[in-house]
């Protein structure tokens, strides 16, 4: 049953960059060290201490604004976003407020379930240093809270989406997507876990009045989100407490009656719990970086970093459907496994020749056998021109007996035809016709139970005889050995 409002959602993404050290000194960009350890005069703001911009991390946000689409400035300069927290040692962050290095990009989702394409589009995306860490004592005895200053002046590329979602599903859709871009074209490892990747979520809802008007509730912006389920969660709950808080008062609770808010989401309670008012740029007293210099980008720079970037998912995925035949689902599946999986796919219908084939045994047997096995396909023992062989000599064989040869494979580094005298198992060309019927024949001897059911109408009885069949004669093809039983059948009398 559809809402009596339509939820409005924009996002604001931050992705940590794949950089050896941080945007503006020179300590390592790397998680898990221990606490206060990657710090200098320059992350921790002494007095005298000046920023000198990491040149990587400008070209590898450039590359995630091209693939983006965004339109990248020829010139861009730094300011300083103003306020006091303790794991801001400086009391200001590096940031860019008016002249971000990117704008105006636009990045398309594809919904499960749905159908159809829908394009989210993207205010800007920008460069900024990240702030520390507080570690608070949660266990109510009013332990200290502790400052682990590592992050600080981590590179960030903060993404701001248009409010073009409307939709759980949707933002974590758009999530999904920008996890996998990032990631494929080497920008970030976007590790929610690691904090690699955050995200504040903006959300809102439209309720319909009279003659095509609505009214809009004010805008919260939701913090704390730790997971893509809890991104979800979150806004349907938002959604719902706006709508409730709505009928409560109409008049009251929209926008221009209620000031805008930050909230935080509490995943184990399934709430949000309202923290402060939301700040404007007015707040943060913006102002330019004196001790930065502003960043020309050339024309040749965005062309070499264009051609350096490779193909991207949606343009594979496209691809992959118009030269395998694929449908929007297999290639939606394979791409967001990555390009070493899609390479590997491509191996393999080289060999075998079907891609849809190909496509359905990578996801019967190979798929599992990595989530299984905790591996990537660049560790994967069967590479790919082992598997079309595979494919290639278990043509025909079933389902479980295909299944039992890839196991014993992947078990013992074997190789196809090893692996199949091991198991028992013959190709469908190694059966004659002549053995088949005689092994059906006596089947239906050793069977007469099953005889008597399938006389008496019951079509299904016929299954055993032809399991009979099949278990004595391992890769026997399975609709020969059905046509077989069924035409010996109809030779019995009555």
């Amino acid at each position: 049953m559809a809402e009596p409002y339509t939820i409005v959602i924009g996002l604001e993404v931050h992705v940590q960059l794949l950089t050896r050290t941080k945007l503006f000194c020179g300590c390592l960009n790397k998680f898990g060290l221990p606490p206060n350890t990657a710090t200098c005069p320059v992350c921790l703001g002494m007095p005298g201490s000046l920023p000198v911009m990491n040149a990587e991390a400008f070209r590898l946000a450039m590359r995630a604004a091209l693939a983006l689409n965004c339109q990248l400035a020829a010139f861009t300069k730094w300011d300083r976003k103003n306020y006091y927290y303790p794991d801001l040692p400086k009391n200001y962050q590096i940031s860019q407020y008016d002249l971000p290095f990117s704008h105006d990009g636009w990045l398309e989702i594809s919904v499960p379930g749905s159908t159809g394409i829908k394009r989210i589009g993207i205010i800007r995306s920008h460069l900024e240093e990240d702030a520390g860490k507080n570690l608070h004592d949660e266990s109510g005895r009013g332990g200290d809270t502790k400052v682990d200053l590592n992050r600080t002046g981590t590179p960030l590329l903060e993404i701001v989406s248009h409010p073009d979602m409307n939709t759980p599903e949707e933002a974590i859709a758009y999530l999904e997507e920008v996890r996998l871009l990032l990631r494929e074209i080497g920008v970030s490892d976007c590790e929610m876990q690691e904090g690699s990747l955050r995200c504040d979520a903006n959300v809102n809802i439209h309720i319909p009045q009279a003659e095509g008007k609505h009214h809009a509730t004010p805008l919260v912006e939701i913090k704390n989100l730790n997971s893509f389920r809890g991104v979800g969660r979150a806004i349907a709950y938002e959604a719902k407490r706006h709508f409730e808080e709505y009928q409560k008062n109409p008049e009251g609770f929209r926008i221009g009656k209620l000031l805008k808010t930050t909230a935080g989401w509490d995943d184990a309670r399934g709430v949000t719990v309202v923290q402060r008012h939301k700040e404007e740029a007015a707040d943060y007293r913006y102002f330019p970086e004196p001790d930065l210099v502003p960043v020309v980008v050339t024309a040749e720079q965005i062309e070499q970093i264009k051609a350096e970037t490779g193909e991207l998912p949606s343009a594979q995925r496209t691809r992959l459907q118009s030269q395998y035949g694929l449908s929007a689902y297999d290639s939606q599946v394979l791409t967001a496994k990555g390009r070493k999986l899609v390479a590997y796919f491509e191996t393999v219908t080289a060999t075998l020749g079907d891609g849809k084939a190909a496509a359905n045994r990578l996801s019967d047997l190979v798929y599992p056998a990595l989530t299984d096995r905790q591996e990537e396909i660049e560790q994967f023992p069967m590479v790919a021109t082992a598997f079309a062989e595979f494919l290639k000599k278990t043509e025909g064989v079933p389902k479980q007996d295909r299944s039992d040869v890839f196991k014993h494979m992947l078990e013992t580094g074997c190789d196809v035809a090893t692996a199949m005298t091991a198991k028992g198992v013959k190709s469908a060309a190694d059966f004659d016709e002549g053995t088949l019927r005689s092994a059906a024949t006596a089947a239906i001897a050793a069977n007469p139970k099953a005889v008597a059911d399938f006389k008496k109408g019951k079509d299904a009885a016929k299954m055993s005889i032809v399991g009979a069949v099949m278990k004595a004669n391992k890769g026997a093809p399975n609709d020969v050995v059905r046509r077989l039983v069924d035409e010996e059948l109809a030779k019995l009398p009555g």
